[in-house]
């Protein structure tokens, strides 16, 4: 078994697991196994409003009850989502694409299945969140970039200089007040705004 796998399944028994299901053998069954498993589980209905917080894991029933909770998305919370699936039609389909569900059981359910899909469910999640960090970070550095751009623009303007030389000029700041590039490009654009209000500078092109 490789590390992450390991780490996987030794992930399990600290999960806390939120089970969002109606009484009944389909729930007893999903409960006795998850408890087999080691997790604790809390047991959740009717259908809350919300995505439950303070858990790692949330199986739900896509039905009905679903709908008219409102909106449950697994971009809204750091769960994974497991859905439980009642009925195959294109509606059931339609509100468990919406939830962005990281795993999903049919009924009936059977204790052989769960313990798979949990943790593929779980490595699903992983990777996604790890994904959306990644998006993240290159979406601020996109937009550092063009706030230095920004402020080399308006060095080459104001101070008649050549795109490198405003740049290098920018980067010898931020070098000797210890601080980053985009720090200086900050300033340079807040002290051109300022001149602006003042009426002692021309509007830049941007």
């Amino acid at each position: 078994m490789s590390g992450s796998a390991r780490r996987l399944f030794d992930d399990l028994r600290s999960l806390r697991v939120t089970v969002i299901h109606p009484p009944g053998d389909d729930r007893s069954v999903l409960e006795e196994q998850l408890r087999r498993i080691g997790c604790p589980v809390r047991v959740i209905w009717p259908f809350p409003a919300r995505l439950p917080a303070d858990t790692d894991v949330i199986f739900f029933l896509v039905g009905p009850e679903l709908r008219s909770a409102g909106n449950w998305c697994a971009a809204d919370s750091n769960a994974t989502l497991v859905a439980l699936s009642d009925y195959e039609n294109p509606t059931a389909l339609k509100m468990l694409v919406d939830t962005q569900a990281h795993g999903v059981i049919t009924k009936p359910y059977r204790s052989t299945g769960i313990l798979s899909t949990l943790v593929l469910a779980r490595a699903s999640s992983g990777y996604q969140q790890r994904l959306h960090s990644k998006i993240g970070k290159l979406e601020e550095a996109i937009k550092a970039r063009r706030h230095i751009e920004k402020a080399v623009r308006l060095l080459m303007d104001s101070q008649r200089l050549a795109e490198n030389e405003a740049y290098e000029h920018m980067r010898a700041r931020a070098t000797s007040l210890r601080i980053t590039v985009g720090e200086i490009a900050t300033m340079v654009i807040d002290a051109h705004e300022a001149m602006e209000k003042l009426g002692l500078a021309k509007p830049a092109n941007s």
